[in-house]
């Protein structure tokens, strides 16, 4: 007889073991794939059917988290009137940060990227996904219940919605003005969440243009023991 209770456990069974020769050839497909994702700062306004961006949304938290909490929640903005109200709150802090925030080193550093004060892709762009972090959960009781590892949770959760929207084709630009409490208001997010990344979703524009800049060689970044 079959029984109704939930299983504390269950089978692993969804990964494949390849040859050698397959695990390399596979991974160096996807590292030319991942190789080629920039961040855009010049986006088409065309249209891109919702569904795909949900289910790169539901990609991302498929992401490893601290005791299972997924202290994740995700805004998807596509009304351009929120766009616009993001947009001018993002320059009016972006105006403070190049006008006397930032330090000349930092600005130094940016040059390289072209960025400034004027975010119109905030608008142009047919997608904007808010990413937050949720601090620690509220249960039914309106107690407090604690959430662990919070950001790097996130953090990898923002990666992999990252990789999931380049692998369809769809270019992004991370976005993190500073603070980013607006979105909080704009959002009307509760107070456990807090901002952690805006990501900017759409094609690029034709003809797009981006930094000449190069990554740096894996012996630079990998140390083997």
């Amino acid at each position: 007889m079959l029984s109704n209770k939930k299983e504390k456990y269950i089978p692993l069974n969804n990964y494949p073991k390849y040859s050698d020769n397959q695990l390399v050839k596979i991974s160096d497909m996807f590292f030319d794939k991942m190789n080629s994702r920039r961040s855009v700062r010049t986006f088409s306004s065309e249209s891109i059917k919702i569904e795909a961006i949900k289910n790169a949304i539901k990609t991302a938290s498929t992401a490893p988290s601290g005791a299972n909490k997924q202290p994740w929640h995700f805004v998807l903005i596509k009304d351009p009137k929120v766009k616009k109200q993001i947009r001018i709150a993002a320059e009016k802090e972006e105006k403070k940060f190049y006008s006397n925030k930032a330090p000349k080193s930092w600005l130094n550093d940016l040059e390289q990227l072209g960025t400034n004060k004027n975010k119109p892709f905030l608008e142009i762009a047919p997608y904007l996904i808010v990413v937050f972090e949720e601090k620690y959960k509220t249960n039914r009781k309106g107690e407090k219940e604690k959430n662990y590892y919070t950001k790097e949770s996130v953090g990898i959760a923002s990666g992999i919605l990252l990789t999931a929207l380049h692998n369809i084709g769809i270019a992004t630009l991370t976005h993190t003005p500073s603070p980013m409490s607006f979105l909080s208001e704009i959002l009307n997010r509760p107070k456990n969440e807090t901002p952690f990344l805006l990501v900017v979703v759409g094609y690029p524009e034709i003809e797009t243009l981006v930094p000449n800049i190069k990554r740096k060689e894996l012996d630079k970044i990998l140390t083997v023991y």
